[in-house]
């Protein structure tokens, strides 16, 4: 942009962002994880629309063209067709928030055609890994009661890392056997668990959850050893670690075990809506990749199984 132009695009780059973080969340109540993703998603589309010799003031050469040839860069500098798929949904978001604050007079996104993700089988532990995974060890230190406690929370509820992260203790309802689980957009559901799930907890509150228990931990139901609140990270090396030790098993993320968990109770006979509240997944679409797996074992134990197949 020549010397002297109004507004500078590095300024009105960063106040656009700043004003599209607000939106996402304050406004659609995203995830931090999905915001940063975003906010770096529009990063990149400014900064290439910055760089295009179009002759438009500046951000009116944001248009169908434009977001091709982006989404284009993208691909040929070898991003992935699941990153492409956010990339162009938040595109979308974006001129659609550009649009209705005035800054452009119509909305490209709309014009903009879908990028579908891959819909990959996820890799999940069969029913004797689960087992093993889930059997105690024999430490009693609060270390190794709170991991077999979050082990057995995990692949008993399904509940995603970042809500048993976020479980306080009011949130276990031990008559009842639920807990309330706080998922994406801020949506609550009820999620039963059984009988090892909950003397596993009721051993890490009992006995090891007030040894590491100080003010800073305030009503958090899973703790890291300095007290705090436990974190994503820590959650993962733990499922990492125990899956390490089960032969044959994949090194699955607690993700994984969310997988698994789908995966038996529809193996189990639970029906595939059940499933779906139990999960916390919005729409039917997503709960139906673990139909998938439940029949590509199917097929795989009857091709070892049938004298015929």
């Amino acid at each position: 942009m020549p010397t002297g132009a109004p507004s500078q695009p590095d300024d009105e780059a960063a106040e656009i962002i700043t004003a599209f973080e607000r939106h996402l969340r304050l406004e659609r109540d995203l995830s931090p994880h999905t915001i940063r993703a975003y906010v770096s998603d529009v990063t990149s589309l400014l900064r290439h629309l910055r760089d295009q010799d179009n002759g438009e003031t500046w951000l009116t050469g944001l248009n169908i063209a434009t977001l091709r040839h982006w989404l284009a860069a993208q691909h040929a500098e070898g991003l992935s067709r699941a990153t492409l798929a956010r990339r162009t949904a938040c595109a979308r978001t974006f001129t659609a928030f550009c649009h209705r604050q005035g800054r452009i007079p119509t909305d490209p996104g709309l014009l903009l055609g879908s990028a579908k993700a891959p819909r990959t089988l996820p890799a999940v532990l069969d029913q004797p890994q689960a087992q093993a995974a889930l059997t105690p060890t024999d430490e009693t230190t609060p270390k190794s009661l709170r991991d077999q406690a979050i082990l057995e929370l995990l692949y008993a509820t399904g509940i995603r890392v970042s809500e048993l992260c976020s479980l306080d203790v009011d949130d276990m309802d031990r008559t009842r056997h639920v807990i309330r689980v706080v998922g994406k957009g801020r949506k609550e559901r009820t999620v039963p668990f059984g009988l090892p799930a909950l003397r596993a907890v009721d051993l890490w509150s009992v006995n090891a959850r007030p040894l590491w228990s100080t003010p800073k931990s305030a009503n958090a139901l899973f703790l890291g050893a300095r007290g705090g609140r436990i974190d994503p990270g820590t959650v993962r090396r733990i499922v990492h670690t125990r899956l390490r030790q089960v032969e044959g098993a994949p090194d699955l993320s607690p993700h994984g075990l969310r997988h698994s968990a789908a995966t038996h109770l529809l193996e189990g006979g639970a029906d595939l809506r059940s499933v779906q509240e139990l999960l916390g997944h919005s729409s039917l679409n997503t709960t139906q990749i673990y139909t998938h797996v439940s029949i590509d074992r199917l097929r795989a134990a009857y091709r070892q199984a049938h004298p015929r197949a």
